[in-house]
């Protein structure tokens, strides 16, 4: 991602060089043929003048007049013919340099936007650059299908409902985390203890941490103290909870419930917690702990010590069984309670608004992520610029390519640096391949295990009916391969945009070296995108974005999540599958994901809101 393009032009028109090339084509040849018949250039041309000359010598009936008419003819033309020359050559050369000059800023936005994918800091702090430039392709006969699929989809305009969520019961689900409830206990007077928590991972990783805290707090009957983030070598970002959240908002939201504070008080704040056995890592407490855990191993530590330290603290709290009112204090943590500073809000919108042809929606999302940053409502030309969008999270960083034990098409030379870089970063993965059966790299694809390449993305996309011409908005840390893995998905959809060629360097200056702060704007135009892509439902971005899109998209915010498994059994039919059968099967994998049902037992409240405590069912659809 990295050098800018210009903020008013978020889009390259790919189009319009090669219109301009063949309105130029087509005018020289007129503009030839024309000058040949005035010059004398055309054969046909002369025949006739001497014809004409010859029946005028033999004939009377060709008079004086007609004489002296071709005469004047051929002195006219002798006098004018160096004006009309330049005037052709003139016009000629403005014409080919127009066309040169669109096709060349075309052309340069293009590459501008592939180029970006490659040089950014990624969101996760992953720096790593691959030098193939040659395209690499796996499945050749299906990217021509598609590509043929797409030109028709253009010239027959169909009518489309991929922008629209398929099932309509989506929309009798509405957001009531933040309702008051009349058996709340609330919180009490006196407390327990504190607690302290140290956040590790990235943007999302500690959101997830800090809901997770705050219902710990609410079960332990402790005051908790503003979470801090730990800083990673992977990530990079030194940012802290107010660099990032509202901390006062947060505070003011959770005041019913929980006792929340900035800081220890002072006669707690020299002691060594971990001397005193106050500190709980994640070795003391089993993953997806439930609340027997957390009352018998944490609780004895905090009446003792009147403070506990939660090091490193991550998914460490179970989904199920739990209370409704603890359910919902979660929800309301993550739903209502962490919204991003002004000018990581400020930013979104303008993010969103360039994305959209600046016009910003007025949805519940857009509301809670851009908060006084939406477009003013006298902005009547923002309203006529409105467009859709597509945001896509391509998960295919290095480290996921090469922690995945898979093949991706690209031959020795990349297995050889895969293994490269496991052996860098990966020596505790090595030591457990030692000691188990390997799986091979057919079989892994198989089974589901493999990361999306953007080939296979983009072969989703085409699937569902997306035609040529969608803008898509890519989200998400540098790309493997740089240009050779995402030439086959521009050859499909060129008009791709990341928050790098959208926002000027000076716009993006205040985010540089923050990366939680740069994903935060991916977050936004994630979560605000009128569709959102994932191709993989593991990431915890594509997690939270997606829980956003249920819990305020009124059914109205569709997410497409491929099933791995099956995508790889339909993929493995490339040289023989026709396409109209392609696209049935994908449509069917798609739609089956998309279905609204209630959060099943154990699964993540933050991506499936849809449950007692956190979302209220209605009987007639929510309107916004």
């Amino acid at each position: 991602m990295g050098k800018q393009g210009s903020p008013r032009s978020p889009r390259p028109d790919f189009q319009k060089g090669e219109l301009a090339s063949g309105t130029m084509k087509d005018y020289q040849n007129r503009s030839s043929e024309k000058w040949r018949r005035m010059t004398g250039g055309d054969s046909r041309w002369n025949s006739k003048t001497l014809l004409l000359h010859g029946l005028r010598s033999d004939s009377s009936k060709y008079g004086s007049c007609r004489g002296i008419y071709v005469g004047k003819k051929h002195l006219w033309l002798q006098k004018h013919l160096r004006t009309i020359l330049v005037m052709f050559g003139f016009m000629s050369c403005l014409l080919l340099l127009d066309s040169l000059m669109v096709s060349f800023f075309d052309f340069a936005n293009l590459q501008h936007s592939l180029a970006n994918n490659n040089s950014t800091d990624s969101q996760d702090g992953i720096s790593y650059m691959d030098k193939r430039q040659s395209p690499i392709q796996m499945y050749d006969r299906l990217l021509n299908l598609a590509s043929s699929a797409l030109a028709q989809r253009e010239i027959k305009q169909e009518s489309s409902n991929l922008w629209e969520e398929p099932y309509g019961q989506a929309s009798f689900w509405k957001p009531c985390a933040d309702r008051k409830v009349p058996s709340n206990r609330g919180k009490s007077v006196k407390t327990n203890g504190y607690i302290l928590v140290s956040a590790n991972g990235g943007l999302n990783q500690q959101r997830v941490a800090i809901c997770n805290a705050v219902a710990v707090a609410y079960l332990l009957n402790a005051t908790l103290v503003t979470p801090r983030f730990l800083y990673s070598n992977v990530w990079n970002d030194p940012s802290q909870f107010g660099d990032i959240y509202q901390e006062d908002y947060f505070m003011n939201m959770m005041k019913d419930e929980i006792n929340i504070v900035k800081e220890l008080p002072s006669h707690l704040r020299s002691l060594d917690i971990e001397a005193i056995g106050g500190q709980i890592t994640d070795s003391d407490l089993v993953k997806e702990a439930t609340a027997s855990d957390y009352i018998r191993t944490v609780l004895p530590i905090l009446r003792r010590n009147g403070i506990v330290h939660f090091l490193g603290y991550g998914n460490r709290l179970g989904f199920d069984p739990f209370p409704s009112d603890i359910q919902r204090l979660r929800c309301k943590c993550n739903f209502h309670a962490l919204k991003f500073v002004p000018k990581i809000q400020e930013v979104g919108a303008l993010l969103v608004r360039r994305i959209r042809k600046y016009k910003t929606a007025r949805s519940k999302l857009d509301k809670h992520l851009l908060g006084k940053f939406i477009q003013n409502s006298e902005d009547h030309n923002a309203a006529r610029g409105s467009t859709k969008y597509l945001a896509l999270h391509l998960r295919f960083e290095v480290d996921m390519v090469a922690y995945s034990l898979c093949e991706f098409g690209g031959g020795e030379d990349e297995r050889r640096e895969l293994r490269s870089y496991r052996e860098a970063h990966f020596p505790l993965l090595l030591e457990r391949l030692k000691k188990s059966t390997p799986i091979s790299p057919m079989d892994l694809r198989t089974l589901g295990r493999c990361p999306l390449t953007p080939e296979e993305a983009a072969l989703v996309l085409a699937g569902l009916g997306f035609k040529r011409g969608t803008y898509i908005y890519l989200a998400g840390s540098q790309i493997y391969g740089g240009d050779s893995r995402m030439h086959p998905f521009t050859r499909l959809y060129p008009n791709l945009v990341t928050k790098e060629n959208l926002l000027s360097p000076s716009e993006l200056t205040p985010f540089r070296n923050f990366s939680s702060q740069l994903a935060a704007l991916d977050f936004i135009a994630c979560a605000t995108a009128d569709v959102f892509a994932m191709t993989d439902s593991g990431s915890q971005l594509s997690s939270m974005v997606s829980g956003f899109r249920t819990y305020y998209g009124g059914g109205h915010a569709p997410t497409l999540k491929p099933n791995k498994k099956r995508l790889a059994a339909i993929l493995s039919a490339n040289e023989t599958i026709g396409w109209s059968a392609f696209e049935d099967k994908i449509k069917k994998m798609i739609e089956e994901g998309q279905r609204a049902g209630s959060r099943r037992h154990g699964r993540s409240i933050y991506r499936h809101p849809r449950c007692p405590g956190c979302m209220c069912k209605h009987q007639q659809p929510f309107a916004f």
